[in-house]
């Protein structure tokens, strides 16, 4: 069964008190009964097992029986920057790219984004962003949450990112290969990938980019989606940080 992320306050004296979205997919997908354990995590990286000691339609309680603290941080953590992309595929970027264990995303409007979001919606896109993300860590059992950034625009993100190791995914063979550069090992350290739309970067995104001292790394000549290049970039980058394999 997935871990469920919950607010640290919503604990008092060892018992747990769910309500709203969690407590209505708990009793009307789940099914859970009294007596049924399920694990919950909160925003200090500690999970916990609850058992439930009564359900009704207005909340949920339950008995802490064990508690974990999450491992300490052994590696880098890895920020995507992704080009906002149409339809599902910025959806299904956010999923597979929370999985793989990012710690934030930031949605970026670049020269060739196609679906631009609208100044009245954006609130609303990225709460469901924040749901996509949500959803696909409990699923994987992740100890954490990635933040989910508001869009925004690539030449201000760009400047303003501080990481000394911050790399801008190229469409062709220029630049290093990703499997070869030098990357960190400190745990408190951040690696800061950009990915650009279904048009790729333009020339000026480059100029920008080269400016604010960003290093062009590339997957080789094989040319791909722009979605499949976020997770097979973002999964290299995990597997070279020692989060994966």
């Amino acid at each position: 069964m997935p871990v469920f992320f919950i607010a640290a306050p919503q604990i008092d004296n060892r018992t747990l008190t769910i309500t709203g979205p969690l407590l209505d997919h708990l009793r009307k997908s789940l099914r859970v009964t009294v007596g049924e354990e399920v694990w919950v995590a909160d925003e200090r990286r500690h999970r916990y097992l609850l058992r439930i000691t009564s359900i009704t339609p207005r909340e949920l309680l339950g008995h802490i029986a064990d508690e974990t603290q999450g491992p300490a941080r052994s590696h880098p953590r890895v920020v995507l920057g992704q080009a906002v992309l149409k339809g599902d595929r910025m959806d299904w970027v956010i999923q597979k790219a929370t999985e793989l264990g990012v710690s934030a995303i930031a949605p970026l409007i670049s020269q060739r984004v196609i679906a631009r979001p609208r100044a009245e919606r954006v609130r609303a896109q990225v709460d469901r962003w924040q749901r996509i993300a949500l959803e696909a860590a409990q699923q994987s059992e992740c100890w954490d949450v990635p933040i989910i950034e508001p869009p925004v625009e690539l030449a201000s993100w760009l400047s303003s990112t501080t990481s000394a190791h911050k790399l801008i995914l190229s469409e062709r063979s220029e630049g290093a290969s990703l499997m070869m550069i030098t990357i960190p090992t400190e745990p408190d350290s951040d690696v800061v990938l950009a990915v650009g739309p279904e048009g790729g970067w333009s020339e000026s995104d480059h100029e920008m980019a080269h400016a604010s001292r960003w290093t062009s790394v590339t997957l080789g000549s094989r040319i791909l989606r722009a979605e499949t290049a976020a997770i097979v970039a973002v999964t290299l980058l995990q597997n070279r940080l020692g989060e994966l394999g």
